[in-house]
């Protein structure tokens, strides 16, 4: 066994599976640990698995299907020893967003685009994963996906508000439901309101007395055993009904209109976006929390295996579960055989166990949801934004209200945009800063104890350079010399951090500021990349004026090369 674990065509698997090389691995000293976080995953997937389902608007099968498979398989192909994947809140509106309008009021439609919707992102996933895009973690800022979370979480509530109260809203939008709320409150069903309040009451007990206690599924136990027992559909209380383990029928398959799989390109790409981003949010910060590596392109690529499973078994869109996850990682759990033995016992479930799922309440989904979106706002931190970063407050905010006015997808669509133009923003008009020396003879930003060179300006321009703010570099430059109380004979520029990369505007652009600091008689020093400034203006057949323009190694470099012509010319005029 030890020759197999270090043969080539092991490494080779376990690069597509390093799951499987843990699993290989396993010491026996993990299992009791593993059992027991499997059992508590298991427990709490459960529930919540069938209310993520009544939330995509599929049946409730289809929220099991989407738990057993994708686990084995991400167990197999993640570099993660602690992550859950599964449905979540935040996935799960979002395709209930982009479903619902396409498949109207047919419910085998809805559960077909959903499966096409999840093998689209898996494939997403998987291609990204191959074109080593796993730094798209970071193309959804914390502002972003801070306000994203805490306007899907509002959605949610105000959705599952009138399940849990026995009503229907009129309106498909949310400022328009919460307008109107107040005139639906005397259709709400008391029957229905009163299990609301039981179940809110048996989740908030258990979380306040018995925290280790899977509080969904004890919450739903019991009331699934008042439902059976005192006939709850009597009492127009909906409850789930009939719970099939069949597929889709084949001959529907054939009737489907592949024209609709158009409409599900763009928003699959986008919700594979969202499910990785805050799946990596969940497995760098488990990861740091337990000491070892993970890989961001392994993790796009069991994202999409994991995607693909639920799709061929007719689940739903499944990503990283910051809730499961950390029931994992309190209960000891060590490795990937977690997510597996989670997986044995609710496959168990589907097989033998369905028949009394058919007695919950629905509005007992309906809680569990707005149980579980409660934990997603996240208010205090959009206010630690407005004190510290005002940029990243507005930007959080804005993403906040427009989910909440325009929609999930369009928001969401809205929130990356308003990030690319700030992003842009601070590219075109970065931050800069003048340079001085204090005592020591270091050099920092101008402030108290630090003080400009004599006759010099030492500028850093925060951002590389390029076509669209050369512009602006020259004009500042320009400015501060023309402001400047005192006659400028240097400016020095640090070239570090704004000549990262050659550019034919920005190195055409020096050539003309050069030219402009000549009339001013001014010489511009560029400190930093010394060799590769001299191959560019080579390459560009710009004849340098050592008169005007002169590149040095550094910063330091070129402020002794100022004192030391300064030194010479006074000694000379003595």
């Amino acid at each position: 066994m030890g020759r197999f674990l270090h043969s080539t065509f092991f490494q080779k698997i376990t690069s597509w599976m390093p799951g499987l090389s843990s699993l290989l691995q396993y010491k026996r000293e993990y299992f009791t640990f593993d059992l027991k976080a499997g059992l508590s995953v298991a427990a709490v997937s459960l529930p919540v698995s069938i209310a993520y389902a009544e939330l995509t608007g599929v049946g409730a099968i289809a929220g099991l299907y989407s738990t057993i498979l994708p686990l084995i398989v991400y167990a197999l192909f993640g570099s993660s020893k602690q992550l859950i994947v599964g449905p979540d809140t935040a996935t799960c509106a979002v395709v209930a967003a982009v479903v619902l309008p396409l498949a109207v009021n047919d419910p085998v439609l809805r559960w077909q685009l959903v499966v096409i919707l999840t093998i689209m992102i898996g494939i997403w996933c998987i291609i990204a994963g191959k074109l080593h895009l796993g730094a798209l973690a970071d193309l959804l800022s914390q502002p972003i996906l801070i306000g994203l979370l805490n306007g899907i979480s509002i959605t949610i509530m105000v959705d599952q508000l009138a399940k849990t109260l026995g009503f229907h809203y009129d309106y498909s939008y949310l400022i328009e439901r919460i307008i109107y709320f107040p005139f639906k409150i005397f259709q709400i069903h008391i029957g229905t309101a009163l299990v609301s309040f039981f179940t809110l009451l048996i989740l908030v007990s258990l979380k306040r007395l018995k925290p280790q206690y899977p509080a969904p599924l004890l919450a739903v136990i019991v009331m699934t055993i008042f439902s059976w027992l005192f006939n709850f559909d009597h009492f127009n209380i909906r409850i789930i009904g009939n719970v099939s383990s069949d597929f889709i029928p084949v001959e529907s398959w054939i009737d489907f209109d592949k024209g609709l799989m158009r409409d599900l390109v763009v928003p699959s790409l986008n919700i594979a976006i969202i499910c990785f981003v805050s799946m990596m949010i969940t497995v760098r910060s488990f990861a740091s929390k337990n000491n070892y590596e993970t890989n961001a392109d392994v993790e796009f690529k069991a994202l999409g295996m994991a995607n693909i499973a639920a799709g061929l078994s007719q689940g739903f869109v499944v990503s990283g579960t910051s809730s499961r996850t950390a029931v994992n990682d309190a209960n000891g759990g060590k490795t990937q055989l977690v997510s597996i033995i989670a997986a044995i016992l609710i496959g168990f479930v589907v097989m033998f166990l369905l028949s009394p799922l058919q007695y919950i309440p629905t509005c007992v989904l309906g809680v569990i949801l707005i149980y579980s979106s409660i934990s997603l706002i996240n208010f205090q931190t959009i206010i630690r934004f407005f004190k510290f970063d005002r940029d990243a407050f507005y930007l959080s905010l804005s993403t906040l209200i427009a989910v909440l006015v325009i929609g999930i997808i369009p928001g969401m669509a809205l929130a990356v945009l308003l990030g690319l133009f700030l992003f842009l923003r601070r590219i075109f008009r970065p931050k800069d800063q003048l340079l001085g020396i204090d005592e020591s003879g270091r050099i920092h930003s101008l402030g108290q104890g630090v003080n400009p060179v004599n006759n010099t300006i030492i500028y850093r321009f925060n951002s590389p350079l390029t076509y669209f703010n050369i512009a602006y570099f020259k004009r500042r430059i320009i400015n501060f010399i023309d402001e400047a109380e005192e006659p400028i004979n240097y400016v020095i520029v640090d070239a570090i951090p704004c000549f990262t990369y050659k550019d034919v505007s920005v190195i055409s652009g020096i050539d003309e500021l050069v030219r402009s600091l000549k009339i001013r008689n001014v010489v511009l020093i560029l400190s930093g990349r010394r060799k590769t400034l001299k191959n560019w203006f080579k390459q560009m057949n710009i004849n340098l004026d050592d008169k005007c323009i002169e590149i040095t190694y550094d910063l330091y470099f070129a402020v002794r090369l100022v004192q030391s012509r300064r030194h010479m010319e006074k000694n000379k005029f003595d």
